[in-house]
C-alpha cells in the first residue's frame, strides 16, 4: 500500500518507521527540513519538504497514487485542509487526521467527520486518557485493551513469583478449572512469543490474557495479583490528558486530586471540574508530595508536557509508596528504559495514535487494532467474512501460521474462549493475537478464499 504521511513529528515519524518496516511505500511531507532529514537518515522512505496542506505539494507527493493519507502535524487546521485537498485530488483515498481541539471534535461528531473529508479523526490526548482510565479500572494489569465494545479485554499481567500458576503449563491452566481465559502471548526477556500448550508460566513473565469483561476480577485473583478497587487517585499535570482523567475518575466515585503549577490553568480546572481537588504546585516538589501523602494513594499519575519530569515524578511517587504509578512519555526510545525502572505503566501519544492508523492498513474487515509495547506484535479485532478461510471449519483445521492465535470469538454477543473444535461463523468477531512476521499470512486467511 502507498501511504502519504503529512507531519514528521513523534507520531508521524514512528508511523512512517513502522509502515516502512512492513514493506509499505511511504512518502513523508514536513515543512521542517531538519525533521525531514531525520526521517531520511533512519528509514527507507520518500520525503518532501513543504506544507502538507498545499495542493502543489500534495501533487508533488503523488497523492493521487496513495491509498491512505495520514495528516498528523501539530496544527488541526493544516491537517483538516490537507485531508480536504487530498480528497479533491484523489477522490477515493482514505484520510486520517490528528485533531486536538475539543471544539473541532465535538463538531465532527455532530455533523460527521466524513463531511469534512476525514474518514477517521484521532486525538492522542483523548486516547491516552482512555488508556489511563482502563488501567485505573484494572489496576493489577500492566496494560489493558478493549475489544468487541468492551465485552473482551486483553490484559498484560506480570506474573509474581508467588503466583499459584508458576511452573504450570498452559494446557493445565485450560483444564484445571478457574475462570475462562486464554494466555494469548507471553513477553519474556524482552521478546513476545505465541505459546503452545506445553509452555510453562514462569516468574516475571508478562502474560497477555484474553477474557470476558465479566470475569476480569476472578482472572486477576487467579494469577495471584491484588485487584482491589482504586479509591483515590493523584494526577500531576492539568493539561488536556490530566483534565480528562480527573473528570472521568471523579464520575466513577474515585477521590481525585490534581496538581498543576500554572495558576491560570488551576483556576480553569477548578471552574470546570466537579468533585476534584485542584492543588497549585510543582509535582517535582518532594515536600508537596509528602504533605499530600502521595505514598498512600492507589494510583499516582504524571501526565505533564515534560516527559523527563513525568518519569521523575512517577519515580518519586513509587519510592514514597504509591501502589501503582503511571508516566506519560512521548519519546519512544525512553519506553524500554523507563519500564525497567519499575513504573507500572508508560503511556505514549504514539501508541495512542498508531492503532487507529493501522486499522486502515490491515486487509479484511478490521474493526480495531491494539499495538503492543513490543512492535513485533499486535492484536486485531476482525469481522469474519463469509469468503474467509477461517469460516465454517473447526479452528484446529485452519492453517493458522505459527505466530498467530485466535484468542476470542464473539458469536451473537456471546464471548467464547475458543478451542480447536470452535467453528467460526460469518459475522463473528475474532480477536487475533499475531506477530508481525506472519501478518501477511493472517491477512490472506481473513480476506477472500480463492475457491470462493
Amino acid at each position: 500500500m502507498q501511504v502519504l504521511i503529512i507531519g514528521a513529528g513523534e507520531v508521524g515519524f514512528h508511523t512512517a518507521l513502522r509502515l516502512s518496516r512492513e514493506g509499505h511505500k511511504v512518502v513523508v511531507v514536513d515543512r521542517d527540513p531538519e525533521a525531514v532529514r531525520a526521517v531520511t537518515e533512519q528509514m527507507d522512505v520518500q520525503t518532501l519538504v513543504g506544507l502538507g496542506s498545499s495542493p502543489r505539494v500534495l501533487r508533488e507527493a503523488e497523492v493521487d497514487a496513495a491509498e491512505l493519507v495520514v495528516a498528523v502535524t501539530d496544527s488541526d487546521e493544516v491537517n483538516l485542509q490537507a485531508c480536504r485537498f487530498a480528497r479533491l485530488l484523489a477522490p477515493y483515498v482514505t484520510t486520517v487526521a490528528r485533531i486536538r481541539s475539543q471544539d473541532y471534535l465535538d463538531f465532527m461528531e455532530e455533523v460527521g467527520s466524513r463531511k469534512l473529508d476525514v474518514d477517521t479523526a484521532i486525538n492522542p490526548e483523548r486516547e491516552l486518557a482512555a488508556q489511563v482510565m482502563q488501567f485505573v479500572t484494572v489496576p493489577a494489569a500492566s496494560s489493558v485493551a478493549d475489544f468487541a465494545g468492551g465485552k473482551v479485554k486483553l490484559l498484560g499481567l506480570k506474573v509474581p513469583a508467588a503466583s499459584p500458576l508458576v511452573g504450570r503449563s498452559l494446557a493445565e491452566l485450560r483444564s484445571g478449572g478457574g475462570p475462562p481465559f486464554l494466555v494469548a502471548a507471553i513477553e519474556r526477556g524482552g521478546k513476545v512469543l505465541i505459546p503452545r500448550g506445553s509452555d510453562l508460566i514462569l516468574p516475571d513473565d508478562l502474560a497477555y490474557v484474553v477474557a470476558r469483561e465479566s470475569v476480569i476480577d476472578q482472572v486477576v485473583e487467579h494469577f495471584g495479583l491484588q485487584g482491589s478497587r482504586v479509591r483515590n487517585l493523584v494526577v500531576v499535570g492539568g493539561g488536556a490528558i490530566g483534565r480528562m482523567v480527573a473528570e472521568q475518575a471523579a464520575r466513577l466515585g474515585i477521590k481525585v486530586r490534581i496538581i498543576e503549577k500554572d495558576p491560570e490553568r488551576c483556576q480553569a480546572l477548578a471552574d470546570h471540574l466537579e468533585n476534584v481537588m485542584v492543588l497549585h504546585g510543582d509535582g517535582t516538589d518532594l515536600s508537596l508530595l509528602e504533605e499530600e501523602n502521595v505514598g498512600a494513594t492507589d494510583v499516582f499519575c504524571a501526565v505533564t508536557d515534560d516527559e523527563e519530569d513525568n518519569v521523575l515524578i512517577a519515580l518519586l511517587g513509587k519510592k514514597m509508596g504509591a501502589r501503582r504509578t503511571i508516566a506519560r512519555v512521548a519519546h519512544m526510545g525512553y519506553v524500554p528504559l523507563v519500564s525497567s525502572l519499575g513504573l507500572d505503566l508508560v503511556v505514549s501519544p504514539r501508541f495512542a495514535a498508531v492503532g487507529a492508523i493501522l486499522r486502515h492498513l490491515r486487509r479484511g474487515k478490521v474493526l480495531n487494532v491494539a499495538a503492543l509495547k513490543d512492535e513485533n506484535a499486535e492484536v486485531i479485532e476482525v469481522e469474519a467474512l463469509p469468503t474467509s478461510m477461517l469460516v465454517g471449519r473447526p479452528l484446529a483445521e485452519v492453517d493458522m501460521p505459527a505466530g498467530a492465535l485466535v484468542a476470542a470469538v464473539v458469536h451473537q454477543g456471546e464471548v467464547i474462549v475458543p478451542g480447536g473444535s470452535t467453528v467460526v461463523q460469518p459475522g463473528d468477531h475474532l480477536v487475533i493475537f499475531l506477530l508481525r512476521k506472519v501478518l501477511r499470512k493472517v491477512e490472506k486467511l481473513l480476506t477472500v478464499n480463492l475457491e470462493f
